[in-house]
């Protein structure tokens, strides 16, 4: 579980190809603090999950799945990426529930600044739109943001300074593309409400009632 607040941007050493999976090393400072083999970091948005570090980098394997539905495969050796630790359970949540589970990948299709902020808009897949909300939450590369606008296949989200310092996101312009996880919540919320419910007549006869 993460909150969707950026700890650092790291660095991509190296990528390593594999068939239709690849492994990322990354470079880093603050993240590799405390980290041990088998931690959970968020690497922009994606929960991925460490199978080696030293005193400088740490190593993750990639999976097809997540190849094929994020941006992991655009990432070449330089590319800088959004770090977070998962947070652990004595922490204190400054985002929203991030759960590194990407649902989809956005582009960005205009970029507006307004007094000290910065608003971008970003298209999604429609599927997603369902569980966009007004004022509710979403995390764009792993960073927690706020619903400023809906359209019909988009968002508008707002980025402040601190923001745009300590992430990428500053930085992404009209094109760009980036990974997308929903409210957790709303998701769990739909699945509740579509699943089928466990007492029908005939479970009542089959058991008895």
């Amino acid at each position: 579980m993460f909150t969707g607040i950026v700890e650092e941007v790291g660095r991509v050493a190296q990528v390593r190809a594999k068939p239709q999976a690849m492994e990322l090393t990354i470079s880093c400072v603050l993240i590799l603090e405390d980290m041990k083999r088998g931690d959970s970091i968020s690497i922009d948005g994606v929960c991925l999950t460490v199978s080696s570090f030293d005193a400088q980098t740490f190593t993750v394997d990639v999976i097809p799945e997540t190849v094929k539905s994020s941006t992991m495969k655009e990432l070449k050796t330089g590319a800088r990426v959004n770090l977070e630790r998962a947070m652990p359970a004595t922490g204190r949540f400054g985002g929203h529930f991030v759960s590194g589970h990407i649902d989809g990948v956005g582009v960005i299709r205009s970029v507006k600044k307004e007094a000290n902020a910065v608003t971008k808009t970003i298209e999604l897949d429609p599927q997603l739109m369902k569980y966009m909300m007004l004022k509710g939450s979403i995390a764009v590369d792993g960073t927690s943001l706020t619903i400023f606008k809906l359209g019909h296949n988009t968002v508008a989200i707002s980025l402040i300074p601190t923001t745009r310092e300590d992430s990428l996101l500053g930085e992404k312009g009209i094109g760009d593309k980036v990974n997308i996880e929903c409210d957790l919540l709303a998701k769990y919320t739909e699945r509740v409400q579509t699943a089928e419910p466990k007492i029908s007549r005939s479970w009542l006869a089959e058991n008895g009632f």
